[in-house]
């Protein structure tokens, strides 16, 4: 959905908001419960997502507000507790200012577009001694869940993220936040007399079950120390064949970090004018500069990415895949993480938000997945999407892998194994970033599922040899 076609379906459910609790209310009072127990009264609250207001006012605060983005919601909310404050408001363009001692999130994530720039805007609203309290559904829940909803014992919601406790923490620390606490809640979510008490109570608490429960939750602060942001020059390296079609969109939605940033192509023998296409929309953007290298008799993205690095100019390298799957605007985050010392090796990953339908195929999904706990086990960091294409580091990094790169040998046609295996090689700190995946506008995949998958089980068992064996 769209936010627009978002807002209008919280509108359209404003009027049965009351409905949906009372047949859920057993889930409804032990949410109360925890955030009661969480949050002591008279404290100052925030509610993000307040709907109508009925979890707000039973924490009983000395000062409170609570903000929704749908404006039934929040007429409601007026009418059914006139004695607290409640705005129209969108963690995504936050408009709030005041600092409160807590920020509640309940079931809020699922709803949100971009859970990077909402985390980002909680500065507004947070200070030091403030505490940021957070409740989710558990992904292992999903099929549950919408076995529920489609069962009618359960409100239809729009399809939503599905967020595990480590994304939404490293999404957090991101945006200068750390967890103090975190958990799971709620293995039986429906009330069977004395059963829920021991389900809920006892065995929710117990090793291996705890991870089980419905509904996750944590508790955040702002870090202590804000991170000083580092000004750098960037070069944007895009390795393209037969992608005539997006240099325009490319051209108009890069936009600008840092210092300055420039855009190094590396063309690997295209066929449909994509050279000259890069030259045309050159010109119409002199404030860019732009680098034309071509491959030549070599091949593969791993030679593009190798050639575009080594004339590269800035201090920030990267990698842009011209198929725009991955949005140019997304370069901001990456450049924030690092220019704010989040990490030394920043990897895109698709695999958090919603994608788009037709953005990956099913097997190419299935085999992420695989190769994504296969590479955390084996480079003992965890790697949630070890084939996106947008990756970024230091100049100064990436010559230190250039350099150890005979450890390895020349192993990798796509280039991301290259990089994720010398840096974790140099024990750089590799964090990633969530990035939304595009159902690709223009020309074909590059990727041949089965042929490059049976390449990646090779890869598997370099790293296996090369970091566990040695």
């Amino acid at each position: 959905m769209t936010k627009a076609e978002r807002i209008k379906f919280f509108d359209e459910s404003a009027g049965t908001r009351d409905v949906w609790r009372g047949r859920n209310r057993y889930y409804h009072s032990e949410l109360r419960d925890f955030f009661r127990f969480v949050i002591p009264e008279n404290a100052s609250v925030l509610e993000i997502g307040s709907g109508t207001g009925d979890l707000l006012a039973e924490l009983k605060p000395a000062q409170a507000l609570g903000l929704d983005f749908s404006p039934a919601m929040t007429a409601a909310a007026k009418r059914r507790h006139p004695e607290l404050d409640f705005a129209e408001d969108d963690i995504e363009s936050l408009a709030a200012t005041e600092k409160f001692d807590y920020v509640v999130m309940q079931d809020l994530l699922g709803h949100l577009d971009d859970i990077w720039l909402a985390f980002r805007n909680l500065s507004k609203v947070t200070g030091p001694g403030s505490r940021v309290a957070i409740t989710s559904y558990n992904p292992l829940w999903e099929p549950l869940v919408i076995l529920a909803e489609a069962a009618g014992l359960k409100a239809k919601n729009p399809r939503q993220n599905w967020l595990a406790l480590a994304d939404i923490e490293n999404l957090l620390y991101l945006n200068n936040y750390e967890v103090i606490k975190k958990g799971y809640r709620f293995l039986l979510p429906f009330r069977i007399p004395l059963l829920s008490v021991f389900f809920n109570k006892f065995l929710a608490k117990l090793p291996f079950l705890k991870e089980l429960g419905m509904i996750q939750f944590i508790i955040a602060r702002e870090t202590p120390a804000r991170p000083e942001i580092k000004g750098y020059s960037v070069s944007v390296v895009v390795p393209c064949r037969d992608e005539a079609g997006n240099m325009e969109r490319l051209f108009r939605e890069l936009p600008a970090i840092g210092k300055n940033t420039e855009l190094v192509f590396v063309d690997g023998n295209s066929s449909d004018g994509t050279v000259e296409k890069i030259r045309e929309e050159a010109a119409k953007h002199p404030e860019i500069p732009v680098k034309i290298l071509l491959q030549g008799g070599a091949f593969g993205k791993a030679d593009a990415v190798r050639k575009g690095f080594d004339a590269a100019a800035g201090d920030v390298l990267m990698i842009l895949d011209a198929d725009l799957t991955v949005v140019p605007e997304d370069l901001k985050k990456f450049y924030t993480a690092i220019s704010e010392g989040k990490g030394e090796f920043i990897n895109g990953s698709r695999l958090v938000y919603p994608m788009e339908k037709g953005a990956m195929r099913f097997l190419n999904m299935l085999g992420n997945k695989t190769f994504s706990l296969i590479f955390t086990w084996t480079l003992g960091q965890r790697i949630k999407d070890t084939l996106c294409g947008t990756k970024v580091l230091l100049r100064s990094n990436y010559d230190k892998i250039k350099a150890g790169r005979p450890y390895f040998g020349d192993f990798d046609p796509f280039g991301d194994f290259d990089l994720l295996f010398g840096a974790s090689k140099l024990n750089l700190k590799i964090v990633e970033v969530p990035v939304g995946y595009k159902e690709r506008k223009y020309g074909e995949t590059k990727i041949s599922r089965f042929r490059h998958g049976l390449l990646l089980f090779r890869m598997s068992f370099v790293a296996f040899t090369k970091f566990k064996l040695q």
